[in-house]
């Protein structure tokens, strides 16, 4: 649902992220690398969307700004 233009955007967004984890690997037990491993990419592609959308919005809503999560050593 929503706005047709945004909503591909996010999926293009999506689908760039899904295809350098693929190529270049992702953070060992990360969220994208778990979804990867168990479901279809193309699922894992909108969910990644419906992802960055939330984050969009709360950011926009709360007025805040992005922080990259840092990666935990393991």
């Amino acid at each position: 649902m929503g706005e047709r233009t945004l909503r591909r955007l996010l999926i293009i967004g999506a689908s760039a992220v899904i295809i350098q984890a693929t190529r270049r690997g992702t953070a060992k037990g990360s969220w994208l690398e778990q979804m990867l491993a168990r479901k279809p990419r193309m699922l894992v592609t909108v969910a990644l969307a419906n992802k960055m959308a939330r984050i969009v919005w709360a950011l926009l809503a709360k007025g805040g700004t992005y922080r990259a999560p840092m990666a935990v050593a393991a």
